[in-house]
């Protein structure tokens, strides 16, 4: 059964924020909030961690899961990152956009697009995601939550809890979020392309 944490969306209470970290570090699966909508998140190495995410979502092997980062340095880490890439990405984060990129080898072949080899990658602005991935010091695999036969995911943590409670290891609560799209910028070689238009706007790129 999850536990259920009510942290504070601006001001996140830290001993709140590590219990979540040894939650996901020693195999939890979490919905936690971002800056867009609550999401699905895990470690970057637990295999049955993101085969729970793929069951609770039912999802196939061609889902592409996002690494949600603290910062460019572990961007640079995790995908072939050019100079176009950077700029953009340092002038539009943290906020709610997904960048897809190239991967390195830091990143497991189950977690890339199995044809491109590519990785989506956030750094979102929402408090509580940034502080769990700064302690963390490890990118979380995340995945929008969304449930099979629903039309656009969950903005009340209850409804989560409702649905959820025997899933999941770790409920965040940080209040209403409505859900929105994120919107995804993919670059072939070093040429941004929106490829959906959500929440996050890019007049450089209108």
């Amino acid at each position: 059964m999850a536990q259920f944490f009510a942290i504070h969306p601006e001001n996140p209470q830290l001993r709140l924020i590590h219990r979540a970290v040894e939650i996901i570090r020693d195999g939890g699966v979490i919905a936690y909030p971002t800056d867009s909508s609550y999401a699905l998140g895990c470690h970057i190495g637990d295999k049955q961690a993101v085969d729970k995410i793929r069951r609770i979502r039912q999802l196939d092997d061609k889902h592409d899961f996002t690494l949600v980062c603290k910062d460019l340095t572990q961007v640079s880490n995790f995908t072939k990152m050019g100079n176009n890439a950077h700029r953009l990405i340092k002038a539009l984060t943290p906020g709610p956009f997904t960048f897809i990129l190239d991967a390195t080898r830091e990143v497991p072949r189950r977690l890339q697009h199995p044809k491109k080899k590519t990785i989506g990658i956030r750094i979102p602005g929402h408090p509580i995601a940034q502080l769990l991935v700064t302690e963390l010091q490890e990118p979380l695999i995340s995945s929008t939550m969304e449930l099979p036969g629903l039309d656009e995911g969950f903005s009340d943590p209850y409804e989560i809890r409702e649905r959820l409670e025997h899933e999941l290891d770790l409920i965040i609560d940080a209040g209403i979020i409505p859900c929105e799209e994120t919107t995804i910028i993919a670059f072939s070689g070093n040429t941004p392309e929106i490829v959906r238009q959500g929440k996050g706007f890019a007049p450089m790129l209108v």
